[in-house]
């Protein structure tokens, strides 16, 4: 399996500022976001650089992690850190049964609709995908 990566204007919650500093940088998807931030001194780097807290660089991190998996993208990476869920590995980790209840109380607690949650052969997609590229 392929994993994807994904233009840094695509990332979820990233202002038009933070898009253009991280550019000029050379980051220009979240390939490239997750090769300089691999550990936690580079992810400090990176936030002196952009003058930015450490806390949304390793949300940044954990975004561009999850949407690596094809199944999730960056339509559903919001959706799993919301959920509790901050990497690849621990969502392959994760039950189907415990990620479901978790989005489904999200979406309701947030929107007040159970109708927008990905239904559990959807998620159970999303951990296989994961399971796979940890084992890569």
């Amino acid at each position: 399996m392929k994993s994807s990566y994904w233009p840094i204007e695509q990332l979820p919650g990233l202002n038009k500022a933070d898009q253009k500093q991280l550019k000029s940088l050379g980051i220009n998807n979240s390939q490239d976001l997750l090769k300089v931030t691999q550990t936690k001194a580079h992810k400090q780097q990176l936030a002196n650089q952009l003058k930015c807290q450490l806390q949304l660089i390793n949300k940044w991190v954990a975004l561009s992690d999850l949407a690596r998996i094809p199944s999730v993208g960056y339509d559903y990476c919001g959706l799993i850190l919301h959920s509790g869920i901050i990497s690849v590995n621990q969502l392959a980790e994760t039950s189907v049964s415990s990620l479901h209840r978790n989005i489904l109380k999200l979406q309701v607690a947030t929107l007040q609709q159970r109708n927008l949650c990905p239904p559990p052969n959807v998620v159970q997609t999303w951990i296989n995908e994961a399971k796979i590229m940890v084992k890569h």
